[in-house]
């Protein structure tokens, strides 16, 4: 697959990380193979976690292809910058089809990345996971690696104004490779969630302590921060898609 424009994305990403002064954190990237077809799962806590995720596999010389919704392909700007790298448009109301892009990508020897909570959790927690990510992997046969992300939340997510200041410490950890079979995506899927979830709250220990005292927004409440709990998010996210809804019927109506 020709690369023009992902390399140097790549190489302003990490002038920007200097600029913003951040220390980046990884551990376990060794555990992305340099070649042939690798599926990364990661957890999603912000909106700029495409940017960071690919550090995972960048010491490897691996570009990663995220999965990712339409509306980032549709959009004028992003748009462009989606397809010159090559990641995979999904369309939530039909999967079929990025489901077939992944695993043609991973057969042609591929890294994909995706986000099996398919949204942002407002919990900063790992919110319950579809079963595509084993499904892709089994179908493709390829390992799947567990990911997760932590700092990312702070520079823009929802709810909060964006924060690009000086100095946020970034820490992402690479967990061991998994080899779905298919025969159960669900239980597959829980061992998933199981994984990433040991790997959440190590890289949650790990993190400086004076950059999330308690109370802060961007940590779970039950490890002391403010963030609203699963239960509570997944209530705002309902409200959330329900308002979308509502305008999306109003657009319609005003075109009509």
């Amino acid at each position: 697959m020709r690369d023009i424009a992902y390399p140097p994305i790549i190489v302003a990403a990490k002038t920007g990380f200097r600029v913003l002064g951040q220390k980046i954190d990884l551990v376990g990237t060794e555990r992305v193979p340099r070649s042939g077809g690798v599926l990364l799962a990661y957890n999603h806590i912000g909106y700029v976690d495409f940017v960071y995720g690919g550090l995972a596999a960048n010491p490897s010389g691996r570009l990663v292809r995220f999965m990712a919704k339409r509306e980032l392909f549709d959009h004028r700007v992003t748009g462009p910058i989606m397809r010159s790298c090559h990641h995979i448009e999904v369309d939530r109301a039909d999967g079929e089809k990025s489901f077939s892009d992944a695993v043609e990508y991973l057969k042609a020897g591929e890294a994909v990345g995706i986000f099996p909570e398919a949204t942002i959790s407002r919990a900063m927690e790992l919110k319950e996971f579809k079963t595509g990510a084993v499904r892709i992997a089994a179908a493709a046969g390829v390992p799947l690696i567990p990911v997760v992300m932590w700092g990312t939340q702070r520079m823009m997510t929802k709810d909060h104004p964006r924060d690009f200041s000086r100095g946020k410490p970034i820490a992402l950890r690479v967990g061991s490779p998994m080899y779905p079979s298919g025969e159960d995506p669900v239980a597959e899927t829980a061992a998933l969630r199981a994984a990433m979830s040991a790997l959440l709250e190590d890289v949650i220990d790990a993190y400086p302590a004076d950059e999330q005292p308690p109370g802060c927004w961007w940590l779970p409440q039950r490890l002391g921060g403010s963030a609203p709990t699963l239960k509570q998010a997944a209530q705002m996210d309902a409200e959330e898609k329900r308002q979308r809804a509502e305008r999306r019927a109003a657009r319609r109506a005003a075109e009509s």
